[in-house]
C-alpha cells in the first residue's frame, strides 16, 4: 500500500476516486431535506475543508444528517483530527473529550450546549447548516498518524479517547465493502448515530466505496425518542420509504422491530438484504424470530480499538457465531481470549506517545471477550473476561449466556443477570410494553429448562428501564453493569435474603 493511504488525505483521496467513478446526477447523501449529487459533493467537501485552516482537531456534535458527512469528508481531506460527540454523552462526557483532545473547533447544531461547557467556544460562522465555535486552546500530545478519535462510553467511568489511524479505517472500510461487494447494495439506511465509528466506518466510508447511496434521515425520523424508547412504527417507515437495501442495528433494536412486525401481522420492506446486527451477544432465535418476518439480519463483532468492524455473518457464510473474520484482520485466541491484530489502533489520548512511525504496524489488541474459532474458521464469542462469574460453588458462568435467552423472550426488553460469589445466580429484568410480572415469570422458566442448573435464574426483580439517560447504560444499550449493581444493591441484596430465609424454612 502506497504511503499516502496511511494518511487521513489518503483514505478521503480512495473516497473522492470512488465518487468520481458514479454518474454526476447519481445522488450520494440524501436526507430529511437535502440530497448530495456526485457532482457537488466534492466541492462541498473541499470548500468546508478550506475553512477549517489551522484548525487542529475539529469536533463534531450534530443530528445525522449530509452535513455530518460532509465535515467528516472534510477532517479527512484537510487532514485534520475528527472528534464525533455521541449526542447521548451528559455534559460533563462532552467536557472531558473536548478538554482532553484539545480540540479547537466545533461544528454543531447545538450551540446552547456546547457555550454551557463554559470551555471558551465562541459561534465564529456557519457550514452546511451547522454552527462552527472556535476557541484558543494549547495542543493535547497525540499519536502522529491520528485521523479520528472516537470516545467510548464504556461500563464504567469516564469515557476513554481511541486514536485511530486512516490506514486502519480505511482498512476496514475496504473489508466491508468486498464483503458486501455482491449484495448489490444500492442504498445504506444509517439508522445508528453517525459519531458511532460502527455507523461511521460501515454505514458512510464502506457505502461510498460500494457506490451506494447513503440515507441520513435524522434520528427522530427514525425512531429515537430519548427517554420515550425508540418507536420501531417510525423506523419500518422510514426503511420502506428509503428502499434501503442494508443497514445496521443494536440487538434491542431488531427486537423491538421484528416484535412490532410479528404483532401487525406484517413483514419488512423487500429491499432489504443485509441487517446487520451487533453491540451484544444475539440469541439464535431473535435471530430467527427476525428472519421470520422479513429481516434479513446477520450478527457481526466490532470493537472501536480495531477500527470496528471485525467479523461478519452474511448470506451463504452465516452461523451462529459472529462471522468469519474480515481480511484485514488477525485473529488467534489464547488462555481463552480473543486477541485481534489491525492497523488502527495507535493508543489512548492521555497515555504515554509511541515513538514516531510513518506506517502504522499492526498492533494486537486484547479484547477481554471470552471465545473460539470453530472448523469452519468463524468466531464464536462466550462472554467478557471482566463480567464473568464465580458462583459459590466454584461454577464459572458468563453472564451475557443467560442474558442472551432472557432476552430473545419477547416479554423482556433488557436483562442482566448477577451473582458473583453466590450460591446461584438473580437477575434484573426490565419488561417490554405491555408485559406483566406474570409475563416475566413465564420467560424466565423458559429459559431456565434449556439451561444446566447452575446458570438458571434463582430470582429476579423488574427494573425501570437502563438507559444512557439515567446513566445504567452505554449510548448503543449495553449494560452499565456496576452502576446497575450500586443502583440496585438493596433490592439485590433483599432477593437473596429471602432466597436463603426460604431455604432455611423448607
Amino acid at each position: 500500500m502506497s504511503s499516502i493511504s496511511q494518511t487521513p488525505q489518503g483514505l478521503a483521496a480512495r473516497l473522492f476516486d470512488a465518487l468520481s467513478a458514479r454518474r454526476p446526477d447519481a445522488v450520494v447523501l440524501r436526507g430529511d431535506s437535502q440530497t448530495w449529487r456526485a457532482a457537488e459533493l466534492p466541492s462541498a467537501v473541499d470548500s468546508l475543508a478550506c475553512g477549517l485552516t489551522g484548525t487542529r482537531v475539529l469536533a463534531v456534535l450534530a443530528d445525522n444528517g449530509p452535513a455530518w458527512v460532509i465535515a467528516d469528508l472534510a477532517a479527512l481531506r484537510a487532514g485534520i483530527v475528527h472528534l464525533p460527540l455521541p449526542g447521548f454523552f451528559s455534559q460533563s462526557q462532552l467536557a472531558h473529550a473536548l478538554t482532553q483532545t484539545g480540540a479547537d473547533t466545533v461544528l454543531t447544531d447545538q450551540p446552547a450546549r456546547i457555550t454551557g461547557l463554559g470551555l471558551g467556544f465562541a459561534v465564529v460562522g456557519k457550514a452546511n447548516g451547522l454552527l462552527r465555535m472556535q476557541r484558543t486552546t494549547p495542543q493535547a500530545a497525540l499519536p502522529p498518524a491520528t485521523a479520528k478519535i472516537s470516545f467510548t462510553s464504556g461500563s464504567t467511568g469516564a469515557p476513554r479517547g481511541v486514536c485511530l489511524s486512516a490506514a486502519g479505517l480505511l482498512d476496514t472500510a475496504v473489508a466491508v465493502a468486498g464483503c458486501f461487494a455482491d449484495l448489490a447494495i444500492e442504498r445504506h439506511l444509517a439508522v445508528l448515530p453517525l459519531s458511532l465509528l460502527l455507523e461511521n466506518s460501515a454505514g458512510v466510508h464502506a457505502p461510498l466505496l460500494l457506490g451506494a447511496e447513503i440515507c441520513v434521515a435524522g434520528l427522530q425520523t427514525l425512531g429515537w425518542r430519548g427517554m420515550a424508547g425508540f418507536d420501531p412504527e417510525a423506523l419500518q417507515q422510514a426503511v420502506a420509504a428509503s428502499g434501503a437495501n442494508s443497514l445496521i442495528v443494536v440487538p434491542e433494536l431488531l427486537k423491538m422491530w421484528s416484535t412490532h412486525l410479528a404483532a401487525g401481522g406484517h413483514v419488512a420492506a423487500g429491499a432489504l438484504r443485509h441487517v446487520a446486527v451487533g453491540g451484544a451477544r444475539v440469541a439464535p432465535a431473535l435471530l430467527a424470530r427476525a428472519r421470520a418476518v422479513g429481516l434479513p439480519a446477520y450478527q457481526g463483532y466490532g470493537l472501536t480499538e480495531c477500527g470496528s468492524v471485525l467479523s461478519l455473518n452474511r448470506p451463504g457464510d452465516d452461523g451462529e457465531g459472529v462471522g468469519r473474520p474480515l481480511p484485514h484482520v488477525r485473529v488467534r485466541i489464547a488462555d481463552g481470549e480473543v486477541l485481534v491484530g489491525t492497523r488502527a489502533f495507535l493508543g489512548y489520548v492521555g497515555d504515554e506517545l509511541p515513538p514516531p512511525t510513518t506506517v502504522p504496524p499492526l498492533s494486537e489488541f486484547a479484547t477481554g471477550d471470552l471465545g473460539r474459532l470453530d472448523g469452519n474458521g468463524h468466531l464464536h464469542l462466550e462472554g467478557r473476561r471482566k463480567n464473568l462469574l464465580i458462583t459459590s460453588f466454584g461454577r464459572n458462568v458468563a453472564p451475557e449466556w443467560p442474558e442472551s435467552l432472557l432476552l430473545a423472550e419477547p416479554a423482556i426488553a433488557q436483562a442482566v443477570v448477577f451473582g458473583d460469589g453466590m450460591p446461584w445466580l438473580s437477575a434484573l429484568l426490565v419488561a417490554a410494553p405491555g408485559a406483566d410480572d406474570g409475563a416475566l415469570a413465564a420467560a424466565v422458566a423458559r429459559v431456565n429448562a434449556r439451561l444446566p442448573d447452575y446458570a438458571r435464574i434463582v430470582g429476579w426483580l423488574p427494573a425501570a428501564p437502563f438507559s444512557s439517560d439515567n446513566g445504567l447504560a452505554t449510548g448503543n444499550g449495553r449494560p452499565r453493569r456496576s452502576a446497575i449493581l450500586h443502583h440496585h444493591a438493596a433490592d439485590l441484596a433483599a432477593i437473596h435474603q429471602a432466597r436463603e430465609a426460604s431455604d432455611v424454612l423448607s
